[in-house]
């Protein structure tokens, strides 16, 4: 009965070395994350997709309230003036821009856009907050849905509405505006390393990569199953790009007027995306213990038996003061399908509990990860299962990171820079001149992009991979996503 389970059930997803992209779309679905709408474009995250985002969002926000960030929020709509006032800017997100012309029936006199980011926003507030030194910093951020009108759409990681964090911050010296610009891509390197068990490439974006009126972009980089890169969260230091066209002056210490100095940082849903690419299996979807909506699930074989039940709520109660677990109670699937189902939606650890094991005063744990089973006396339940999923989060982790390490080459050619991407798609190392010819004939001959230039630098050859100068910087290249 249970292999019949088995095989039905698993055989409704597309094999992951097969498809990788159908495979994606349909542990989305399987695992119960996402589904689609008649907006298109538009996704409806489900409750078990948005427990997983719910999850980021308390570790990040505790992480930003430690640093002295404080939350708030601000209008949907920003008016075309202010969007156009930084030139950099506008010009980087017109092409994804969606307005809104009418109110009602009534035309607009001026188009409003849904916020695809809200820059211009928080710096024409700035303006008006902002008088003296010791009105600063300002470290605001808000939780909260932008629109960008892509062209090619895909769950979580590509989506016309998404959710996100966005921190905008104002500052008196350009130095404390660079240093929190790092502590919070350091905020980020810990959530995405910690919580999702995903090994991150932090550096600096090239010019051409950068975001849009920023002076430097500062990301941390992950690396998918399949080879290709996943920009996971970004922090930019603005210096006074946009407190200019704004106006966002204030009083110094001197007496005198200057210009303040401004950051902006965020993550958003696309991180469910890469925990599903980075971990997933043939199996379905496999969740970090640390993010897991459910940690533990507990299936009781026999739900007809009363002594089964009861040992299963006295287990739940003892497990629920410490762990997010839940009774799997359905009477109307075979223990078989419930093992799949939980299976498909990656919960790290199922406790099987029947008549048997309650005469052994036992429960059998099966870890989502390696299918290892093994019986656990129920006196000891909660320092093994804490055990248990202290080792799956390592275990995810190390082998993200095997994955990194096995995925990425250096090169010092371009013949062999197309050679070893074709062959074993990944990270790309390879020495950059800094001119943006080079970087776009990379682009054009392998699809690679650069994906940032890492903070710690190696020096595998003095020439450029392309034109042969003289090379500046080390750069990780890859296919994105």
């Amino acid at each position: 009965m249970v292999m019949n389970d088995n095989k039905k059930y698993v055989k409704e997803i597309t094999n992951i070395e097969d498809d990788f992209a159908q495979w994606y779309t349909d542990i989305v679905i399987k695992a119960d994350l996402a589904d689609y709408t008649d907006v298109k474009g538009f996704m409806a995250i489900k409750p078990y997709g948005f427990a997983i985002w719910e999850n980021i969002q308390k570790y990040v926000d505790r992480e930003f309230k430690r640093v002295g960030v404080k939350n708030l929020y601000l209008p949907l709509l920003i008016p075309e003036d202010l969007l156009n006032k930084e030139k950099d800017h506008i010009e980087g997100f017109a092409p994804e821009v969606a307005w809104v012309t009418h109110g009602g029936n009534q035309k607009l006199e001026s188009r409003f856009c849904i916020r695809p980011t809200s820059e211009t926003m928080f710096s024409n507030l700035y303006a008006k907050w902002v008088e003296s030194w010791r009105d600063l910093p300002m470290v605001y951020n808000q939780w909260c849905s932008v629109v960008r009108w892509e062209k090619e759409t895909k769950p979580f990681l590509r989506t016309r509405e998404f959710l996100w964090q966005e921190g905008h911050t104002v500052h008196e010296t350009a130095k404390e505006a660079q240093d929190l610009t790092l502590k919070m891509l350091n905020i980020y390197k810990k959530l995405i390393e910690t919580k999702l068990a995903i090994p991150v490439l932090q550096g600096e974006k090239s010019p051409t990569e950068k975001f849009a009126g920023a002076e430097n972009t500062y990301t941390v980089e992950t690396l998918m199953h399949d080879g290709k890169a996943l920009q996971a969260g970004t922090s930019h230091y603005f210096g006074q790009n946009f407190s200019k066209p704004f106006k966002i002056k204030f009083i110094n210490k001197s007496e005198k007027e200057e210009y303040a100095y401004q950051t902006s940082w965020g993550i958003s849903t696309r991180l469910i995306g890469a925990i599903i690419m980075a971990h997933g299996d043939n199996r379905g979807l496999k969740l970090p213990p640390e993010i897991a909506p459910i940690q533990a699930i507990i299936v009781p074989i026999s739900l007809s038996n009363e002594d089964v039940i009861s040992k299963a709520k006295e287990l739940f109660d003892v497990l629920d003061k410490n762990f997010r677990v839940e009774i799997d109670k359905r009477d109307n699937y075979s223990p078989g399908y419930k093992f799949n189902d939980w299976e498909m939606k990656g919960v790290p650890v199922r406790i099987e509990i029947g008549p048997k094991d309650i005469l052994e005063n036992q429960c059998m744990a099966v870890e989502r990860d390696t299918g290892d089973k093994t019986a656990i006396n129920l006196d000891n339940i909660e320092d093994e299962l804490r055990k248990i999923l202290s080792n799956i989060q390592k275990r995810m982790f190390d082998s993200c990171k095997k994955n990194k390490e096995n995925r990425t080459s250096s090169v010092d050619n371009l013949d062999e820079f197309a050679e070893k991407i074709n062959k074993n798609q990944g990270y790309i190392k390879a020495m950059w001149c800094g001119d943006k010819k080079c970087e776009t004939e990379i682009r054009d001959k392998t699809g690679a992009k650069s994906r940032c230039v890492p903070f710690k630098q190696e020096k595998i050859s003095d020439k450029c991979v392309v034109c042969g100068k003289k090379a500046k910087h080390l750069v990780f290249w890859g296919r994105q996503y």
